[in-house]
C-alpha cells in the first residue's frame, strides 16, 4: 500500500491514484512489487530534523529514503520494495526554480527518485548519478504516457 501524508505542509497537488499506479508500474518494470511505501511531505525544518536525528547529516535535502527492503528479504520476501520517504516541498520548490522546471515535474522526479533507491539504484558513487538520472527520465516518461 502506498500512503501520502503531510507534516507541517499542505498536501501537494498530485493525482495520488495516478502516481500510485505509476510507482507500481515502475517497480514492475524492475521485476518488483510494491509493499508498504509511505510518503511524508514536509518542510525544510522537518527534513533537517530527520537528517540530523537519523543520519547525522546537518544539511537540507529534497528526499530522505528509509529502505526496509532488507527487512523483507530477511523474511524471504525479495521481490517487494518497502520504505518511508520524507520529501521537503520547500527544497523541491527551490530546486525546481533553480533548474527552471515545473514544480510538479520536479516533485514527480523526487517521488520516483526514492522508489529507484528502493529498487537498488544509487547516486553517490562514480558514474551512479548518470545512471540514476537516466532511470528517472525513463520513469518520468511512463508517467506522461
Amino acid at each position: 500500500m502506498i500512503t501520502y501524508t503531510t507534516e507541517g505542509v499542505k498536501m501537494p497537488p498530485i493525482r495520488r491514484r495516478d502516481v500510485s499506479a505509476w510507482i507500481k508500474a515502475v517497480a514492475q518494470s524492475y521485476g518488483k512489487k510494491v509493499g508498504d511505501i509511505a510518503y511524508i511531505f514536509c518542510d525544510d525544518a522537518k527534513i533537517l530534523d530527520v537528517n540530523l536525528k537519523y543520519l547525522q547529516h546537518d544539511y537540507y535535502t529534497d528526499i530522505i529514503t528509509f529502505d526496509y527492503c532488507d527487512d523483507l528479504a530477511a523474511m524471504g520476501i525479495s521481490d517487494t520494495i518497502s520504505g518511508d520517504m520524507f520529501i521537503s516541498l520547500d527544497t523541491v520548490r527551490t530546486n525546481a526554480e533553480g533548474l527552471g522546471v515545473d514544480y510538479l515535474q520536479e516533485l514527480h522526479r523526487v517521488i520516483i527518485h526514492g522508489i529507484l533507491h528502493l529498487l537498488g539504484i544509487n547516486d553517490k558513487g562514480p558514474g551512479e548519478r548518470e545512471i540514476m538520472e537516466a532511470a528517472e527520465n525513463k520513469a518520468l516518461a511512463l508517467l506522461k504516457s
